[in-house]
């Protein structure tokens, strides 16, 4: 393999966009946006980024999922949530929440402050076809169960998959996602290797950053070529950037807002379900971490 195919170079840039959704809140979308809908086996990448709490406070009521992953991770800030299973507690500083709806679960994400700074992401992970009725499942992650790996000028949280020598508190055996949490100060750099045929993005979030001499800008999405090897420079004032990678599922997607099946027709029974108080079929198997 030559050199030029086994670096992972930039294919696309996707500038977030913003969206309300929930009860009102602004969200900035890259996947699931007309430039890109989905990066297989990844649906939506929300990020969400406000210190004025009319942006954010009204949260995301009540609202259904099916077949697919949700993983929310929280930068500044706190939010309560609860689901059908009867799951509750309070996403903190640093932590995340792992959701599998599957056959289907209706939950709610609501902040809990009234002023200061609310930020974090929420990724949303296709299911392959044969697990999207199964039952669902859910894992809470405490900000101190994650691997933070630091070398001279750089940090890296290891929420999903591996880095280095650490593991993750998330590990999801259909796409071996991996989700990291990296900051380089200014100057520095990273080289990261990938397995070559998985689907990988990056989105800095502060500062900018470059790769194979190409700039990323700040809330910009890159899109990567498929190849093994990365290298990531920071731009003069430092970055801090979310690398995510994920294996491809490869089936057909077929999306209507929260519902995310193979066929038409799964989705239609999907929303009568829910018109009709059938979405959710069992208790959430609780993921002790």
């Amino acid at each position: 393999m030559s050199t030029r195919m086994s670096t992972r170079v930039i294919t696309q840039l996707v500038r977030a966009t913003e969206v309300t959704e929930g009860a009102g809140v602004i969200v900035h979308r890259t996947i699931g946006t007309p430039p890109r809908r989905h990066l297989d086996p990844f649906l939506m990448l929300d990020h969400f980024s406000s210190d004025d709490p009319g942006d954010y406070i009204a949260g995301f009521p009540d609202h259904p999922h099916r077949g697919f992953i949700t993983l929310t991770y929280m930068l500044d800030g706190h939010m309560r949530h609860r689901d059908s299973m009867g799951n509750e507690g309070d996403l903190r500083t640093g932590g995340a929440q792992w959701m599998k709806a599957a056959s289907g679960i209706i939950h709610s994400e609501m902040p809990q402050q009234s002023n200061g700074l609310m930020r974090g992401f929420q990724l949303w992970v296709n299911l392959p076809g044969a697990q999207k009725m199964s039952d669902p499942a859910y894992q809470e992650v405490a900000p101190e169960t994650i691997p933070v790996v630091g070398a001279e000028g750089v940090q890296v949280r290891v929420l999903a998959g591996g880095y280095a020598d650490q593991r993750g508190p998330v590990q999801d055996p259909n796409t071996d996602v991996h989700f990291l949490d990296v900051a380089l100060q200014p100057r520095a750099h990273i080289a990261h290797t990938l397995a070559p045929d998985v689907a990988a993005f990056l989105y800095p979030f502060e500062g900018a950053l470059s790769i194979a001499e190409e700039a990323v800008p700040q809330h910009h999405l890159a899109v990567l070529a498929p190849g093994r090897d990365l290298a990531i420079h920071a731009g003069a004032e430092g970055t801090r950037f979310l690398l995510v990678s994920g294996r491809p599922l490869g089936e057909p997607i077929v999306q209507y807002g929260p519902f995310v099946m193979n066929t038409r027709e799964d989705v239609e029974q999907a929303m009568e379900d829910y018109r009709n108080q059938r979405l959710v079929r069992s208790r959430a198997e609780v993921v002790e971490k």
